[in-house]
């Protein structure tokens, strides 16, 4: 799943960027919100990353096998 994760967090970068170059337009037409949508799935999807990350490393801890260090 953590790919998945990076995948969408990418996304969102890359589409705020783009929305960013516009960001002119956007106000004219009244829909600024646009980029802290944005914002708001890189913010949402950082927390959800690390806790893939931290599940996955406990995940390993617990299926080694007893007396293993590392």
């Amino acid at each position: 799943m953590v790919p998945f994760a990076l995948a969408g967090i990418a996304i969102w970068a890359v589409i705020g960027l783009v929305l960013l170059a516009f960001r002119g337009s956007l106000r004219a037409h009244g829909h600024e919100e646009w980029l802290r949508i944005c914002l708001a799935g890189i913010a949402v999807g950082i927390p959800g990353l690390l806790t893939m990350l931290r599940h996955d490393a406990n995940r390993r801890r617990r299926r080694r096998p007893a007396g293993t260090s590392g």
